[in-house]
Parts: C-alpha cells; structure tokens; sequence
C-alpha cells in the first residue's frame, strides 16, 4: 500500500473528521467562553469584591537596567488563568450535564417504546381474534 492511499485513508475516516470538526467547533465555544468570563462575569465578581484584575499583579525579580526590560514574575496573570479556566470548566459542565439528561429522557422514552415486532404480533394477535 502506498504511503499516499494509506494517508487518504486515514484522513477520510469518519473519527478523524469528526475530530476535525469538534477541534474547530471547541475553539469558538473557547471565544465564546472567554468573553462570558471577561465581558459578564469578571464585572460583577469586580463589583462585589472589588478590583478583581489580577493580570497587573507581579513580583519584580530584577529590576530593569541599561535598556534591559524587568523580569518579573506575573503571578496575577496565572491567578486570571485559573479563575478563567474554573468558570469554562463549569459552563462545559453546564452543558454536558444539559446533554446527559436530554440522552436519558430520549433513552427513556425508547426503553418504554414498543417495538416493531411487539407492535406487529399485538396486530397479529387483534387480527385472529376478530376473524374468530
């Protein structure tokens, strides 16, 4: 097999795609994600607690010289970071736990569902009677 067939194959694969489109989907759900974090939520936690703008804080570890920039440990910015990844880790909580629950009703209702072949002996079975 060549290495070309074997590529297309793998490409072409229902998975890969799929993945494809989950990598593209999940990076606008990630815009989306961060400006309810930064534009509505980050506010009102800044209203109730005060300046909640973390990315200013920093321990300077050296001091500028001769034309050389700062270095300067940026622990605010990792804090933002984190505050930022807890409120995307509970909307996709959100949302999955929305899905979960929309699969169990759709399973239920399958589970109670008759199938075919019960619906098709229950008519068998009304069909004999009458013709007795």
């Amino acid at each position: 097999m060549s290495f070309l067939k074997e590529f297309k194959e793998f490409a072409m694969k229902g998975s890969v795609i799929d993945l494809a489109v989950g990598v593209i989907i999940g990076g606008a759900f990630s815009k989306i994600v961060s400006s309810l974090a930064e534009d509505i939520i980050m506010p009102f936690i800044s209203v109730l607690l005060g300046d909640m703008d973390f990315s200013s804080y920093g321990l300077v570890l050296k001091e500028a010289q001769d034309g050389q920039a700062a270095i300067v440990l940026n622990y605010g910015t990792f804090i933002q970071n984190i505050i930022y990844f807890i409120i995307m880790a509970f909307v996709i909580f959100l949302m999955v736990k929305a899905i979960n629950k929309i699969r169990r009703t759709d399973a239920a209702e399958e589970e109670t569902a008759p199938s075919q072949e019960e619906l098709l002996t229950e008519i068998r079975d009304l069909l004999k009677e009458q013709n007795r």
